[in-house]
């Protein structure tokens, strides 16, 4: 079943909510001490169980329950939730951010999701890997930040899982693990509660087991979320592939197989323009780490004074890098940002493309955990605050997903996530 047929299995009870979540449980137990997706001591089959029996207790009548009754689902380990340590998968004590839960969490958990327990992350959600592997291969990263999340849906713990992108965090381990990927729009969900990174570039996103779990979610999660303002049974977008310095970040094997699935989209009907652009790419990159590490010093400032021995090394590097940048400099990359969006929509609107389509990470997960691979390709649409999804495509020769990444225009995400149906359904005929 896809992710809304077991929701509304689930609501109507013809799906047994405690069989249903038992076995997710068994799951875990047999699996996560080789996958290493959730964070110790969070995962908790008799409070699992006990959220489920009251679930049943205060929802007996189906006509009743709420939208998402049932759903089984990871948060990130910097999103703060009652009941539950915040680690930010960091050395420093879990009291250092002591704080409210996160609005996210107390919408899902309002709407009658079942909270599974919280995922790893990298080091504050920046590059310092956590011990999570990736399902098709444990001796190959997850990616990252959104390490155990998107491990954690690839091995069936639960149907969706929180992360968060400041470069490539949720539409990278998304591409590697074989999963759904959604970064919406910057500020389409809120960040209250959830550990900063970089005010400016800090998006909240959901990994799926499948494209029909995002509509249902962000409406909980959304209070301007509207599928009636998608562009269904319109046929399909026409699609722009980036040409030139860009796509050629990605190596040769990774562009193999994004060139593969675009003649095979090709081949069925899909109207794909190649568009050279991007040429500036390098600076773009640029920019936004130099945002991102100057953000990075203002934002953990406090921290870092109190407890900078026990940050890692690339963290503290990241921010020292940061504190040179003083605060000129810094409001002069945010309205670089700015100016990068008005030039992406300026030319999707002028090429007559409804989204861009293009890899989402250079290559196949990386074999080791000692990086979580590269955000290069994420970076660029991440900078400019635009609605990206990862959507899992083919496996290579060694049997490691490839996936494709699709870019809309800002704050048209509905319309993003809608038109791409008919293309994920293609996809997955294979």
């Amino acid at each position: 079943m896809t992710t809304v047929e077991t929701m509304m299995a689930l609501k109507s009870g013809k799906l047994d909510l405690m069989k249903y979540v038992s076995d997710l449980c068994d799951r875990i137990e047999r699996d996560d001490q080789r996958i290493l997706a959730m964070v110790p001591g969070t995962y908790d089959r008799k409070r699992v169980l006990g959220e489920a029996s009251q679930l049943l207790d205060n929802y007996p009548e189906p006509k009743d329950r709420p939208p998402l009754f049932g759903m089984p689902v990871g948060v990130k380990d910097i999103i703060n939730m009652s009941g539950f340590p915040t680690k930010c998968g960091s050395e420093l004590p879990a009291t250092a951010f002591d704080g409210p839960e996160a609005e996210c969490v107390s919408r899902i958990r309002k709407a009658g999701s079942i909270i599974m327990g919280k995922t790893v992350t990298t080091e504050f959600a920046y590059f310092e890997p956590g011990p999570t592997r990736n399902p098709h291969n444990l001796n190959h990263t997850p990616g990252g930040s959104s390490s155990g999340s998107a491990a954690g849906v690839a091995s069936g713990f639960f149907s969706v899982a929180f992360g968060s992108q400041t470069g490539g965090s949720i539409i990278r381990p998304a591409a590697y693990c074989g999963v759904v990927g959604f970064k919406p729009s910057f500020g389409r969900i809120s960040l209250k509660g959830v550990m900063p990174l970089s005010e400016t570039l800090d998006h909240l996103g959901i990994l799926c087991e499948d494209l029909s779990g995002i509509d249902p979610l962000m409406h909980v999660l959304d209070d301007g979320w509207s599928s009636d303002t998608a562009l269904k049974g319109e046929g399909n977008p026409v699609l722009g592939v980036p040409d030139g310095p860009y796509l050629n970040l990605a190596t040769p094997h990774g562009l193999k197989y994004f060139e593969m699935t675009v003649e095979s989209l090709i081949k069925k009907g899909f109207e794909i323009k190649r568009i050279t652009t991007l040429s500036n790419i390098d600076e773009i990159n640029d920019n936004h780490l130099n945002l991102m590490h100057a953000e990075i010093a203002r934002s953990h400032a406090s921290w870092y004074e109190q407890y900078g021995n026990l940050y890692s090394t690339k963290m503290s590097e990241g921010f020292k890098k940061g504190s040179m940048i003083d605060n000129e400099g810094i409001e002069k990359l945010k309205k670089e940002t700015i100016k990068f969006r008005m030039k992406v929509e300026e030319e999707m609107k002028s090429e007559g493309i409804d989204a861009w389509i293009c890899p989402p990470t250079m290559d196949s997960a990386d074999e080791g955990l000692s990086s979580t691979g590269s955000p290069i390709m994420n970076f660029s649409w991440t900078h400019g605050g635009l609605p990206c999804l990862s959507l899992p495509s083919i496996k290579d020769e060694a049997g490691m997903p490839h996936g494709i990444q699709l870019v809309g225009y800002f704050m048209k995400d509905e319309e993003l996530v809608a038109s791409v149906q008919g293309l994920y359904d293609t996809l997955n005929e294979g």
